[in-house]
């Protein structure tokens, strides 16, 4: 049984709030005590606007003193509401819509809480990710093939060599942006949150002049590239030389070829992951090569098929 999910369910109540005539450091310093992004300003009960850390921040870049500053001069007004009773879906694609992060929630017109995309990321993982890099829900979760759970229409595979099977001198090639989205939800998920990768300030003033991609992410395409090939396939090892960075933003092309068929469905293969911004798809070896190594792979059969999987009545 599927339960319909509305913004009351994922919404963090309640808000944190501020008046218009509070003085900037206070605010700041109330995001801070209550461990949150933003704070929504009311005035006589009514949400008037959102003041978030990037507002305060470009504040004092711009040499403004926070403690004469209130917010109403820095905060973004109007701002966009949702209903607690609608619906996950249509407050995502406000979201999106408007190209914002942060939706105060109101029920009888009172403010009940606050919806954030990573309040989402919980709930619609793919749908929030859709949002944060600007794309339409229906281009991002479409369904998969036997071996993926789901597609992207940005993403590129290619498996040169016969569709039922693997054999040696097959190449497999995967291609991707490597998003600022991509990025920060790596550094989210595995914990490495060097500022070198998160912080563009921060990234100036190191040996790369900006920010750059996690290394283990880059290689990651290796994996998304074999994840592809017919049957399951099981890593048993992989070795990896870094050869250059990648900024955030750059397309990436993995490239995989069999070179060896070891017996009992395992194969050696090379690997290389190139950066193909200024390359044609097909000819990912004429980018600069970021990545090399060497992976040895075993390749099941799979227990079901997509196709026979959604045949089958849910008795449940």
């Amino acid at each position: 049984m599927v339960v319909p999910l509305h913004v009351r369910d994922a919404m963090t109540s309640p808000a944190e709030t501020v008046s218009p005539e509070t003085a900037v450091a206070t605010a700041a310093r109330r995001m801070h005590d209550a461990t949150v992004g933003s704070l929504v300003v009311v005035e006589d009960d009514a949400p008037v606007g959102i003041v978030t850390e990037g507002d305060i921040v470009g504040l004092v870049a711009d040499g403004a003193d926070p403690t004469a500053t209130v917010v109403r001069d820095v905060m973004r007004s109007p701002v966009t509401t949702a209903e607690a009773d609608d619906d996950l879906e249509t407050a995502a694609t406000m979201l999106r819509e408007e190209d914002i992060k942060r939706l105060p929630v109101l029920d009888d017109g009172s403010l009940v809480g606050i919806l954030t995309t990573t309040d989402l990321a919980y709930y619609l993982p793919r749908f929030a990710l859709s949002v944060e890099a600007g794309r339409p829900r229906a281009d991002y979760a479409r369904l998969g093939t036997d071996v993926t759970a789901y597609e992207d229409t940005d993403w590129e595979f290619h498996h040169e060599g016969e569709e039922d099977g693997l054999s040696v001198g097959d190449v497999i090639r995967f291609r991707k942006v490597l998003s600022d989205a991509d990025v920060r939800a790596f550094a989210e998920a595995s914990g490495d949150t060097n500022r070198l990768h998160l912080d563009g300030e921060f990234a100036s003033e190191t040996r790369f002049g900006k920010r750059i991609a996690h290394g283990t992410l880059v290689s990651g395409t290796i994996s998304a590239a074999l994840a592809r090939l017919p049957g399951l396939t099981i890593y048993l090892s992989q070795d990896l030389r870094f050869l250059g960075p990648v900024e955030v933003g750059d397309t990436i092309a993995a490239v995989c070829e069999v070179v060896e068929d070891l017996g009992g469905g395992k194969f050696r293969l090379v690997t290389a992951v190139y950066d193909v911004s200024d390359v044609e798809a097909g000819a990912e070896e004429e980018g600069a090569r970021v990545v090399d190594g060497e992976a040895v792979v075993l390749v099941d059969d799979l227990p079901y098929s997509v196709e026979e999987k959604l045949e089958t009545p849910d008795t449940g």
